[in-house]
């Protein structure tokens, strides 16, 4: 077990290194939707969550980590408001066949809606100008993932995801007739994310890492570019575990993430989830080092039977340019 899991990380740091060449191109990459934060409850602990065990939700960060999930199905629904009236819609579901014994399975969605845009084009008119009409940019990804338990100690997950990007039609010529020729501007790419979980026996201490959105280089007409490749490490554990006496009724997870993402810089993720009675949830989580946001924030509540569970997450994250923004999440489980 031990020569298997020292190979996957040789795997997953050599996915890393295969574009160690192109570190000092920051900010050149593309379909940026897709290292967004949309859940709730890791937004609202940093995002420092590649170690923290979790189910539908664990598609969109690290899929080992629902790997140990005995729920038979999980749901996952939820928005973000994002900054610019960018809106996110996502949902996730996984299915866990004879409590796991067969792996976890899952399906999950993002649909990005970027608002409504006039189109122009240069004229030699007063204006300097011609509108064309309006235009939506959107986006989408779709993923099939899979996480299985090789032991009670080692997981390992996957995803593959097929995503697209519309920035719709541009104008790029005029006859003398004023009809419109018409280029559309849409790629997609299949991207793909791995990841290992690791129970290191020491209390609920876990260790983890995973690669997100690898893919090859694709290109709208001549410069190319990546997807947002990033690579994490992360560490969690409840913390209250070393005072037995308060097991029941009190539990503090902390969890740290390492991030090296291709095009910003390295950054320090930190979380903290405490939750009372197993029902009641606070969250916080800072990201350092940040251009325009460090803290974010949120609460949660949990509650039903050992039929079907129900959880509602928020989280808010304070920007200083642009305005906040607010996430909801809703959660139900079935045995």
């Amino acid at each position: 077990m031990k020569r298997n899991i020292l190979i996957i990380v040789l795997i997953m740091i050599g996915l890393l290194n295969t574009n160690a060449q192109e570190r000092k191109k920051l900010a050149q990459t593309g379909f940026k939707f897709l290292s967004l934060s949309t859940d709730s409850r890791a937004t609202s602990m940093g995002t420092a969550v590649t170690a923290v065990e979790n189910g539908a939700t664990a598609m969109f960060y690290n899929p080992s980590t629902m790997a140990y999930n005995t729920n038979t199905v999980d749901v996952t629904l939820g928005t973000v408001g994002w900054i610019a009236d960018i809106d996110y819609i996502y949902g996730g579901i996984s299915y866990a066949p004879d409590y796991g014994n067969y792996g976890v399975f899952g399906f999950s969605f993002t649909s990005v809606d970027y608002g409504s845009f006039i189109g122009t084009v240069v004229a030699g008119n007063e204006n300097g100008y011609l509108e064309t009409g309006v235009f939506s940019p959107s986006a989408y990804s779709f993923g099939v993932s899979y996480a299985k338990a090789l032991s009670d100690k080692f997981a390992v997950g996957g995803s593959v995801k097929f995503t697209k990007q519309d920035l719709g039609s541009a104008v790029t010529d005029i006859d003398n007739e004023g009809r419109y020729t018409k280029e559309n501007n849409s790629l997609s790419a299949v991207a793909f994310d791995f990841g290992i979980l690791y129970h290191t026996g020491y209390k609920s201490l876990n260790f983890a890492m995973n690669v997100r959105n690898f893919s090859t280089e694709i290109k709208y007409k001549e410069e190319a570019f990546q997807l947002p490749l990033t690579f994490r490490i992360g560490v969690a554990m409840d913390v209250l575990d070393f005072f037995e006496e308060y097991k029941d009724l009190h539990s503090l997870l902390v969890s740290v993430d390492a991030a090296h993402p291709r095009d910003y810089s390295e950054q320090i993720n930190f979380g903290f989830e405490y939750t009372f009675m197993k029902t009641f949830v606070v969250r916080a989580g800072y990201t350092s080092p940040s251009d325009d946001y460090n803290f974010s924030t949120g609460f949660g509540v949990k509650f039903g039977d050992d039929i079907v569970k129900y959880g509602l997450d928020y989280s808010y994250t304070k920007f200083e340019t642009f305005n906040d923004v607010h996430r909801i999440t809703f959660n139900v489980a079935f045995n």
